[in-house]
């Protein structure tokens, strides 16, 4: 495992990126898709998973805090949306148009846990969704 230097101002979230390993691989690895013409679209402003590191404490008990991986989805999409008239044999046309645009989301995600040590030695666990994979999907 290679050791971290951490050099400059320690400034919050700067100051994580730059001395966490587990970031610097993840952001090698996704420097490196982006720049390989055999893994398709270079866009950097696609649609597209992102990480970042979040701490997790308990809003109410006293309890250490642990630091957490987790990303988003982020990005474009198609630059085009489009309204289709609709045709309708009644009267009454509640839906005049079909609209049609697509949005950057999860497409796949899985649940992660962390437990927290609090005082009086009780344990307490936070879930959340960990993003996979993201795509560009139809907005609702």
């Amino acid at each position: 495992m290679k050791s971290a230097v951490c050099v400059g101002p320690p400034s919050g979230l700067l100051l994580v990126l730059m001395c966490c390993p587990l970031l610097g691989l993840v952001q090698s690895a996704s420097s490196n898709k982006a720049k390989d013409p055999h893994l398709g679209d270079s866009d950097p402003q696609r649609c597209m998973r992102h990480h970042f590191v979040e701490t997790i404490t308990h809003p109410i008990y006293k309890c250490n805090s642990k630091m957490v991986l987790l990303a988003r989805c982020e990005g474009h999409c198609s630059h085009t949306t489009r309204s289709d008239p609709l045709i309708s044999f009644s009267s009454v046309l509640k839906q005049p148009f079909k609209s049609t645009c697509s949005c950057c989301r999860p497409h796949t995600s899985k649940l992660k846990a962390v437990r927290l040590r609090c005082s009086g030695g009780t344990r307490i666990t936070a879930t959340y969704r960990y993003i996979l994979a993201c795509n560009c999907e139809e907005c609702s």
